[in-house]
């Protein structure tokens, strides 16, 4: 039994990173579709069937991308939790730690997101188009609740590119680290700059990111804004 690849520790973890990226790719795939192709149907769509889609797929979309969301962030926490104990804190100053911690950062905003701001305005948005359909009185709140998630979403679409490109960037992307290397600065400058980015999804306003092509622009940009910084720094 012993003998068995996936039964002992380095067998689990790479369960963990597979499962990891499974379910990441359903998340990753629904918030892409949800950005990218019901929201411009919606854009074009009469009322009967924007309500159709809001009773009725939308819940169930929503289902598959809060759960995957969930144990996306569960297997990759449970992965880095036991590298970190073999490994020791020692190994995220390296750049494997750098861009390993600047992908959980932001996959991490990203599943708070979900679960605090897109699904709580959602469930909102869908009982009112239920209560609609009935007959009953429109809730005020829907109206509200709608750019809230919208914009939640927009914003972990704008992570997305960046979170993508540096845990790939992990294992494929070595940077150049040494004793000099600048780490807690790295990680104030990463954390000022997200944090602006999440604060406007909490408060803000859609700004560039109102289109398709804002958001695609944003995120490619963002991520080239932090992988110079990291070059800088590092």
């Amino acid at each position: 039994m012993s003998d068995i690849a996936l039964f002992n520790i380095d067998g689990f973890l790479f369960l963990m990173r597979w499962l990891h990226q499974v379910f990441g790719i359903t998340w990753i795939g629904l918030l892409y579709y949800f950005n990218f192709v019901q929201g411009s149907f919606m854009a074009e769509a009469d009322a009967g069937a924007k309500s159709a889609v809001t009773q009725k797929l939308l819940p169930r979309a929503l289902w598959w991308f809060r759960w995957a969301a969930m144990f996306t962030f569960l297997t990759g926490f449970t992965y880095i939790s036991i590298r970190a104990s073999q490994g020791g804190m020692g190994m995220f100053a390296t750049s494997w730690g750098a861009c390993i911690t600047t992908g959980m950062a932001l996959g991490t905003i990203m599943f708070l997101n979900v679960w605090l701001i897109i699904w709580p305005n959602q469930k909102i948005v869908i009982a009112n188009a239920i209560d609609v359909a009935a007959g009953k009185p429109a809730n005020p709140e829907a109206a509200k609740a709608a750019p809230r998630a919208l914009l939640a979403s927009r914003t972990n679409t704008l992570f997305s590119i960046p979170m993508v490109f540096y845990m790939a960037g992990a294992r494929h992307l070595p940077l150049r680290t040494d004793e000099t290397s600048n780490f807690m600065l790295l990680t104030i400058l990463f954390a000022i700059i997200i944090g602006a980015l999440e604060l406007n999804a909490i408060k803000g306003k859609l700004g560039p990111l109102t289109t398709i092509r804002g958001v695609i622009h944003c995120g490619f940009g963002l991520a080239a804004v932090l992988y110079t910084v990291m070059e800088i720094v590092l």
